[in-house]
């Protein structure tokens, strides 16, 4: 195999990245043996990386991943056009990366840095939902808790604007949910990254976090005290079974059950290390249903609401890639409503086809 440096603009979706490669960061932001997917093509813009490095065989032809060609041909323009939105969001998540590393070293939260990386964004999505079905899309394995802070605060913030929260009080959850995690700096990175399953003491180690991001968020004067108290709360659950101290119903703010859902979400709709994800509309139904007792139910119909609740005409990409159109939503199956496949006209009723379902809608600018 041989490795030849090629321009981002002469890549093809399925090209093989030969080698690490670093972007002035600690770690590589993009892995050995990763096939170029449109999402990397917005990490390559974000970073103003020009060439990568892509593996040829011996005839000179370029390794590729079929698969990845295929599908990536497909979304290509659907991913064109979150460019603007997916470079503001990358570029602000190598900002939070650095504040992590300091939390890590020791050092208090720069809240005016938080701030810078999380408010434009919130405005962003409260402007347009539809970016928050890409955030598990930017999301990757090896980054995913930088990718799981930020995201957590945008849906917690657009959650809040949604059950009728000021301005004020949206931006304060945002904040809230982007640091509910921080916390997991002062868990040791061989247990945080630890692909095999955890020993007792290291699984009672992740349960600690909500304590060690209460302890680094409870100086901060800028913070409200109840939005302090979310970020110890935002694992317990109103059953009983949630931690650090295991209350129940009655107890946990409902600020906490803001964050507790928006942080289920996003970790249940992104690739992890030891599993994989699951469609967004799938994982509506998931809370609704599996999970059903352990989250306030108002805040579970208002996510309900924010993902499923669909205008007539929205374009949306099913589980098996095809692309279709909102035609009627039923108010008894808000996450199947029927669509009319764009490429041949046929009318499905989601709600009887339980294999296929909506994955992200797609956004109309």
């Amino acid at each position: 195999m041989k490795i030849t440096m090629v321009h981002i603009n002469n890549l093809d979706f399925g090209d093989i990245v030969g080698k690490d490669i670093y972007a002035n960061t600690r770690y590589p932001i993009v892995a050995k043996n990763t096939p170029i997917t449109s999402e990397l093509l917005h990490v390559f813009r974000a970073f103003n990386i020009q060439e990568v490095p892509i593996l040829f065989d011996e005839k000179k032809k370029r390794v590729s991943n079929k698969k990845v060609e295929k599908e990536e041909s497909v979304i290509a323009e659907q991913d064109n056009q979150l460019s603007t939105f997916g470079k503001e969001y990358l570029a602000n998540l190598e900002i939070f990366k650095k504040e992590f590393s300091k939390w890590e070293a020791g050092a208090k939260i720069d809240l005016i840095k938080v701030r810078e990386v999380i408010f434009p964004l919130i405005e962003k999505v409260l402007e347009d939902r539809s970016y928050l079905f890409d955030l598990t899309h930017y999301s990757t394995p090896n980054d995913y808790l930088y990718h799981h802070c930020i995201a957590t605060g945008l849906i917690a913030a657009t959650l809040a604007n949604k059950l009728g929260f000021d301005r004020g009080n949206t931006l304060q959850i945002g904040i809230a949910g982007a640091l509910a995690d921080c916390g997991m700096a002062k868990v040791p990175k061989i247990i945080r990254n630890k692909k095999g399953a955890l020993t007792k003491n290291e699984y009672d180690e992740i349960r600690r976090h909500p304590v060690y991001s209460y302890n680094m968020v409870k100086e901060l004067a800028a913070l409200k005290p109840e939005m302090k108290l979310a970020v110890l709360q935002h694992h317990e659950r109103l059953d009983g079974s949630g931690y650090p101290i295991g209350i129940k119903m009655g107890r946990v703010s409902q600020l906490a059950q803001i964050i507790a859902v928006a942080d289920t979400f996003h970790a249940m709709t992104c690739d992890r290390v030891y599993r994989s994800k699951e469609s967004l509309f799938k994982v509506i139904e998931m809370i609704k249903e599996t999970e059903f007792g352990k989250f306030d139910i108002q805040v579970v119909n208002t996510l309900t609401n924010l993902v499923a609740d669909l205008p007539i005409g929205t374009k949306v990409e099913l589980t098996n890639l095809e692309k279709a159109e909102v035609i009627f939503v039923n108010q008894f199956y808000p996450t199947r409503p029927i669509i009319r496949l764009l490429k041949n006209g046929e009318i499905i009723d989601l709600s009887k086809q339980n294999a296929l379902m909506i994955s992200r809608v797609i956004p109309n600018d």
